[in-house]
């Protein structure tokens, strides 16, 4: 007899990596529950990645629901047992976390205190936790190796430092949690379908959805922050990963929960190489035959010069490496844009 599907609930699990993680979890065999306050998602993006999950659809449910509030989520885990939490759950603008810190300590803190609590009085102790690179502050050096010192330029940064310090100060408190935290770099792309992919509210605050904008006619030009930094074309470096690869980061660190040796781990998630801002814009007009205008302007206020990873942790312990190349990130960008050039809305309503 097959066992038993492993149940995993997902929080901002209609969000843009939610929502790739949420489908790669569904054709791996999990049963799946997503709770989504749709505060910066659509609940488009579940329906779709139900659509997509085809025979495994019924594996999927879905409740609205912000993670702050205990009740409701106590109420989940008493009708539900779950094997392990993948938590996305969290506002994520930079520049929108130095104007409103409070609004960001009480989501991305509070929200997660509260269903670290419930975890706990339910004795579901497995969870891999959405960080990112922001960290690592401005590395000195790169690659970022995950022993790097941290340090973070903007409450949204602390927010997710603090988390990683609550997951090891609860690990160190109680050996029986076993947490994964994973360092996302800079998730582009859409799923292949074109049907999911990044659907940002106003004006985007990363580049590939603006470029995405400009060359859907949404935006007039593109601008370009510092073109004076010592990099191959005076543009800033990042490492830019598939968000299909970063689901699948998120399926193979869930395997690794259930390794008697996982306590507390960090792992980044990359792809090991740099990619400069003008390489990603030539690269999107080759994917979209699109010319996109450019404003050169001055460098922005606390950007890093260059940032990638060290993927090496992740590909020995996790066993997973990323696949697809920027020339795919963009060429599925662009088919997400054609499908759906006001993202998940018929048209501009917002």
């Amino acid at each position: 007899m097959a066992a038993a599907a492993l149940c995993v609930l997902v929080t901002g699990g209609a969000g843009y990596i939610g929502s790739h993680t949420v489908l790669q979890l569904l054709l791996h065999g999990y049963k799946t529950v997503v709770i989504d306050n749709l505060d910066n998602s659509s609940e488009v993006a579940i329906t779709r990645v139900s659509q997509l999950a085809g025979d495994h659809a019924h594996n999927l449910a879905f409740h609205k629901m912000d993670i702050r509030d205990k009740h409701a989520l106590e109420q989940l885990f008493a009708s539900t047992k779950f094997d392990a939490v993948i938590h996305f759950a969290g506002l994520k603008a930079v520049g929108e976390s130095v104007h409103k810190p409070l609004m960001y300590y009480n989501n991305n803190i509070i929200g997660t205190i509260t269903l670290l609590e419930v975890m706990a009085a339910y004795e579901c102790k497995k969870l891999v936790f959405s960080s990112s690179a922001t960290v690592y502050g401005w590395p000195k050096e790169v690659p970022c190796t995950e022993e790097f010192p941290l340090s973070a330029a903007n409450p949204y940064g602390r927010t997710k430092l603090m988390i990683e310090d609550i997951c090891r100060d609860m690990y160190a408190s109680d050996f029986n949690w076993k947490f994964i935290l994973l360092r996302y770099f800079n998730p582009i792309g859409a799923h292949p379908s074109g049907q999911i992919g990044e659907d940002p509210r106003g004006i985007p605050n990363n580049l590939m959805p603006f470029i995405q904008q400009v060359a859907v006619g949404r935006q007039p030009a593109l601008q370009v922050f510092g073109t004076d930094y010592s990099t191959k074309d005076g543009t800033g470096v990042r490492d830019y990963i598939h968000v299909v690869d970063l689901a699948e980061g998120h399926t193979a660190a869930l395997k690794k929960l259930s390794d008697p040796k996982i306590g507390c781990e960090v792992y980044n998630l990359g792809t090991g190489k740099g990619t400069s801002v003008l390489e990603i814009v030539t690269a999107f007009e080759k994917a979209s035959g699109k010319n996109i205008p450019l404003v050169k302007t001055g460098r922005r206020p606390g950007d890093a010069e260059i940032v990638y990873a060290s993927t090496a942790k992740a590909e020995r312990e996790l066993n997973w490496k990323a696949k697809y190349g920027i020339e795919e990130m963009c060429r599925d960008q662009w088919n997400w844009a054609i499908k759906n050039p006001y993202g998940y809305q018929t048209k501009e309503t917002r």
